[in-house]
């Protein structure tokens, strides 16, 4: 029988931006910071970016805000040397809606764009398979002295994850079809 201690002494969290390369099966240019907010997506895949600035770029992402934010509008429309005015937030343009800026960010003609998986499809998101390798294989059960241990201790578990477990997901599903 296991028993666990309930109480403990939160040192904090952390928030993980990862990219799993799907041909590799790698996690390249993970971001670890204190937030998850708009800017700090923005900062992550202009990080991405710079590590390849001419190549063409696709992400895939999940339908969360930050993923259809004016500031990644921006940086797209700034990375692809688009000038349009891209008009306001909440008002107009491009940049009036999420919808508008979703429209913008997968469109296929820019050498930079996003793909959004649907609603309710996690299993189709391969960095959300991945973060189920990550809790099972270090953060279940573990104990972290400060945020600095974590942040160390996950970098350490990515390298060691790639240079070791990495390889692409391969779909297994046999099943009978989904029917609407």
């Amino acid at each position: 029988m296991e028993l666990r201690e309930f109480e403990y002494i939160r040192h904090g969290t952390l928030c993980l931006i990862p990219n799993f390369e799907v041909a590799t099966g790698q996690i390249i240019s993970a971001s670890l910071g204190p937030t998850r907010t708009e800017d700090d997506f923005v900062a992550h895949i202009s990080q991405v970016i710079a590590t390849d600035p001419d190549a063409e770029w696709v992400f895939v992402t999940d339908q969360l805000n930050t993923h259809k934010s004016a500031g990644l509008v921006n940086l797209v429309a700034q990375k692809c040397h688009i000038e349009e005015d891209l008009g306001c937030k909440g008002k107009s343009g491009i940049l009036k809606s999420m919808k508008t800026r979703q429209v913008f960010l997968e469109d296929p003609e820019h050498r930079i764009r996003f793909v959004f998986t649907p609603v309710h499809t996690s299993w189709l998101n391969q960095a959300e398979l991945w973060f189920s390798i990550l809790v099972r294989k270090l953060l279940k059960r573990a104990s972290f002295n400060s945020l600095e241990d974590l942040q160390h201790r996950i970098l350490k578990f990515i390298d060691y994850f790639n240079a070791t477990m990495a390889k692409p997901f391969k779909w297994t599903y046999t099943g009978r079809p989904l029917a609407a």
